[in-house]
């Protein structure tokens, strides 16, 4: 169980302190929530608060009940918290078969590192033994990222707007991935996002704006609000 309590988080603009998250409190037990809001109203600062690339101003965070406030992102990693990046890393001399082995903390087959690469939409065969370098693209550095959070089986995994960089066939195969993933590991799965297509899958959908939450439940009850009765929409970027 993941517990964000009195969470608030500013920042030096400049020499004037600025305030990004104001008093959140949420609770998450292996659940999948998504994150929406507009631009600016702090969603990636939170997810890097509970990720601890950052650390909040005010409050406090626990992970089943020990105090992980301070602890650093390397530390929270090795206690299941696994983070994917908005823009990937490039490690370059590391393959991929490399970067998923550290992941799993295990030596993995070359079957099974194929098994994860083709869940993600990538052709095993042209990426096993590839150097996770600048040849490589966003969108596929972006798809071996989600692979190494699969392999990694974390308690709680983050993702950052995984949509970005992803082409339209293979972000209808990640919808799948992250089902599968939940299903699988059975923890918390924690999405920054504006797309319609994940908010649906959601177990619990959080809303925030101006560094607070504005509401927060299941899919049913915070959709309808965020589309407008009875309207469609692609994306909800117009929307918010």
């Amino acid at each position: 169980m993941l517990e964000l309590k009195n969470i608030s988080f500013q920042a030096d603009d400049g020499g004037k302190e600025i305030e990004i998250l104001r008093n959140i409190n949420l609770t998450l037990t292996n659940q999948f929530v998504a994150v929406t809001g507009p631009n600016g109203s702090g969603k990636s600062t939170l997810a890097k608060i509970v990720a601890g690339i950052l650390t909040p101003t005010e409050g406090r965070i626990l992970l089943d009940g020990v105090d992980i406030t301070e602890k650093s992102i390397t530390e929270r990693a090795k206690l299941g918290i696994g983070f994917a990046f908005q823009q990937p890393v490039r490690f370059k001399g590391i393959t991929v078969k490399d970067i998923l082995s550290i992941a799993a903390g295990r030596e993995t087959a070359v079957s099974e590192v194929c098994s994860m690469l083709s869940e993600v939409g990538l052709c095993a065969r042209d990426y096993v033994n590839r150097e996770i370098n600048a040849s490589l693209s966003g969108g596929e550095l972006k798809r071996i990222e989600i692979a190494m959070l699969m392999a990694r089986k974390s308690k709680v995994s983050i993702f950052d707007e995984p949509e970005a960089g992803i082409d339209l066939w293979s972000f209808q195969n990640l919808i799948r991935v992250f089902e599968k993933m939940h299903e699988e590991i059975q923890g918390t799965i924690l999405i920054i996002s504006h797309q319609e297509r994940i908010l649906n899958i959601a177990d619990q959908i959080v809303l925030l704006a101006d560094g607070r939450i504005e509401k927060t439940g299941s899919r049913e009850e915070i959709m309808p609000d965020l589309l407008g009765a009875g309207q469609p929409c692609k994306t909800l970027t117009d929307k918010l």
